[in-house]
């Protein structure tokens, strides 16, 4: 189900916002539409914007020493994703993102991110909500890693995300769980097999 930036906002919030607090704070987001495989993120480069995804799948990754990528975040619809700690610090990210189909975003900048929080009052709460929750899926994930095996991250990645193999190509998805394609591969065999 496709969620709008006001649904997005509501439920995080718990309550609703004013026209007026609605209207203020989409003047500050800038609309883009950028194509498959397009980056909008690099490693290096200071991340200057937030981004929220109306339509189409984002992913964050990190490139290592050796030049192997590892897939970080899925953005998809309904989601933020952003390279939070260069956004914030002002230095530069440590992660990239790219657009997996063609992809709709919002994207609202430092300046008018400061400025949300300055003029409208419930943005306050409400980043601090999203930071909260992105902070805790992280150590989530971090203690999944330790405690799972790859076959429960998987099916708890297909449970939170459905339509993820339609949209995601396999390799990513082995990526995001820390393992190779041939063993994303054989855990899809067995799992097809009970």
């Amino acid at each position: 189900m496709k969620r709008t930036i006001k649904e997005n906002i509501e439920e995080k919030l718990k309550q609703e916002l004013t026209i007026d607090e609605y209207e203020k704070f989409t003047s500050l987001l800038e609309p883009i539409t950028i194509q498959k495989k397009q980056q909008l993120v690099f490693e290096d480069k200071v991340c200057k914007y937030l981004y929220f995804v109306e339509q189409g799948v984002l992913h964050s990754y990190l490139t290592d020493d050796n030049g192997e990528n590892h897939t970080i975040q899925f953005g998809f619809e309904g989601h933020w994703i952003s390279d939070l700690f260069s956004f914030v610090s002002n230095t530069p990210a440590t992660f990239n993102i790219e657009a997996l189909e063609e992809t709709e975003i919002l994207a609202i900048s430092k300046t008018n991110f400061e400025k949300a929080l300055q003029d409208i009052p419930k943005f306050e709460r409400f980043f601090r909500i999203l930071i909260q929750n992105a902070y805790i899926q992280s150590q989530h994930r971090i203690a999944k890693n330790y405690s799972d095996d790859a076959e429960h991250r998987y099916l708890a990645l297909i449970k939170q995300q459905p339509d993820l193999l339609q949209r995601v190509p396999q390799y990513l998805v082995a990526s995001y769980l820390g393992i190779k394609p041939q063993s994303l591969s054989r855990i899809r065999q067995n799992l097809s097999k009970k």
